[in-house]
């Protein structure tokens, strides 16, 4: 009598097969070397330095091993006790719309993801890259910011530009000066304010909202015009006023960017520079200015040069 198998019991005695084979190479491999087969291994909790960054990505809250990080920057974002210009200040909010150019991240300064887009440029500049926010770090942010003004790069050499030739100055059009001011700059300083401002009423609603946005309160002042300016003031060479002023050169203006309840247009006191950096204006010109030849004093959000002309 013959004894016909079905499929599916063929099936079952080749799976059980095959687990008995299983079984005998894990009993040899246990034998052989004194244990069983290695553990799955599991992630190491996230570190707060890492060597190699990954990419901020779309999603802020995406970048994985960066918590920590994130969570240091989110505690000295307002609390960070320092002195980045030579005045004390409380908190780095102020210079966050610049650190988010910088390193080509606009996710907030509490996420992993602006930690790790910290980090990478940390790495780009030859900085531990940890993705923590320090006064070290600025110091070199702030450097290469202020490495793109020409009148800075000139100063440092000792070399106080002349003063323009104000008989080549061209005076502002009606609406350009803040609140009907006459003011003045070189032609083609006017003429890349010009086209910057166009563009910047075009994309963004909210500054053609306002009439206000980015005329110029400041523009060319003469160096008799500061140096009594600085004598009055009691600051010559300070944080606020300067003996050599780029607005000798026809090439640096003030523009209005907003300003806090209580405090004027050019107010350096930080809850006025803070209220300016949140504005669409001045978000609007971090991120769309070089493309028409400004940069910005980082301490002023108000204070941008042309550096379409040598001072």
């Amino acid at each position: 009598m013959r004894v016909r198998l079905k499929p599916s019991d063929v099936l079952k005695f080749l799976g059980a097969l095959a687990a008995a084979a299983v079984l005998l190479v894990l009993l040899v491999v246990r034998v052989t070397t004194g244990k069983g087969p290695e553990p799955p291994v599991r992630p190491a909790p996230p570190p707060v330095v890492a060597t190699a960054p990954p990419p901020a990505g779309p999603d802020c809250h995406s970048a994985r091993g960066w918590d920590r990080a994130a969570r240091l920057n989110a505690a000295s974002l307002r609390t960070l006790q320092w002195a980045p210009f030579g005045r004390p200040e409380r908190g780095w909010e102020i210079y966050l719309p610049m650190i988010q150019q910088t390193i080509g991240a606009d996710c907030p300064p509490d996420t992993p993801g602006f930690a790790a887009a910290f980090a990478a440029w940390q790495g780009d500049a030859r900085l531990f890259p940890n993705g923590v926010m320090s006064p070290e770090a600025f110091q070199h942010m702030k450097g290469a910011a202020q490495e793109r003004r020409v009148f800075v790069r000139l100063a440092s050499q000792g070399v106080c530009p002349r003063p323009a030739n104000e008989a080549r100055l061209t005076a502002a059009r009606p609406g350009e000066g803040y609140a009907g001011k006459q003011v003045q700059l070189r032609q083609g300083a006017f003429a890349a304010y010009r086209a910057m401002v166009e563009a910047a009423k075009a994309e963004s609603p909210e500054i053609a909202a306002d009439p206000r946005n980015l005329t110029i309160f400041s523009a060319y002042r003469s160096p008799a015009y500061d140096a009594a300016r600085c004598a009055r003031d009691g600051n010559c060479n300070g944080v606020v006023r300067a003996r050599c002023s780029p607005h000798r050169t026809g090439l640096a203006m003030d523009l209005y960017v907003g300003q806090a309840p209580g405090y004027g247009p050019d107010s350096t006191a930080d809850p006025n520079r803070l209220y300016m950096t949140r504005t669409p204006t001045y978000r609007w010109l971090m991120a769309n200015a070089h493309r028409f030849g400004f940069v910005n004093y980082p301490f002023e959000p108000w204070h941008w040069e042309w550096t379409g002309e040598t001072p």
